[in-house]
């Protein structure tokens, strides 16, 4: 079964570089992640730098985050974590590690010129392409909507919107989008945009 660490890394799209991020990362991830625009929408904003450092030297944790650079600057961090499929007992060798689940914050300096996009869309080449992964999920508050959108123009399909289901720190019990997107799916969309 391939893992992140079968993917040849650093990883160049049109305008970004993405690589594996590394704990020397985190001060400069800090920056942006700190700032309201961002923590808005984060279910685990740190309180302080201490404690978002402490996550990125957290093992179990570095080896799922990635970050985007433009132009040598990194403008976004992003989360790729394979999974196990649910299954029942005698398949469950099966559902080993045949799911992802994706998520990105970007630095709201360079929000609103399609990076995040771009960025995400590695992520599903590298879920399907390269891991040969059968199913990617990503989910957002509902009242996320340039997160939202950004799943959607990915051919992300809404696959669950769950009433009240997770409580903002300022906004009370809001509702949750979850999207999802099948291999199948993405073999159709890929190929009909390498045609056009």
């Amino acid at each position: 079964m391939p893992t992140l660490d079968d993917v040849a890394w650093p990883r160049r799209t049109a305008r970004l570089l993405i690589r594996r991020g590394t704990e020397a990362d985190a001060a400069v991830v800090w920056r942006y992640a700190r700032l309201p625009a961002v923590t808005e929408w984060e279910t685990n904003a740190d309180p302080d730098e201490a404690a978002f450092t402490g996550r990125w030297r957290d093992p179990e944790r570095l080896p799922l985050r990635l970050v985007a650079e433009r132009e040598g600057t990194i403008i976004g961090d992003l989360m790729l974590k394979v999974e196990d499929a649910l299954g029942q007992a005698e398949v469950a060798e099966q559902t080993k590690g045949v799911h992802a689940e994706i998520g990105w914050s970007f630095d709201p300096a360079f929000q609103g010129h399609g990076y995040a996009t771009e960025a995400a869309e590695e992520l599903l080449r590298i879920c399907f392409d390269e891991l040969g992964l059968r199913r990617v999920v990503a989910s957002c508050f509902a009242d996320n909507t340039p997160s939202w959108r950004l799943m959607e123009r990915l051919g992300m399909r809404r696959e669950l919107a769950s009433r009240a289901e997770a409580l903002h720190r300022t906004r009370g019990w809001l509702d949750g989008y979850a999207y999802a997107l099948l291999a199948p799916e993405w073999r159709a969309r890929s190929g009909a945009s390498a045609r056009t």
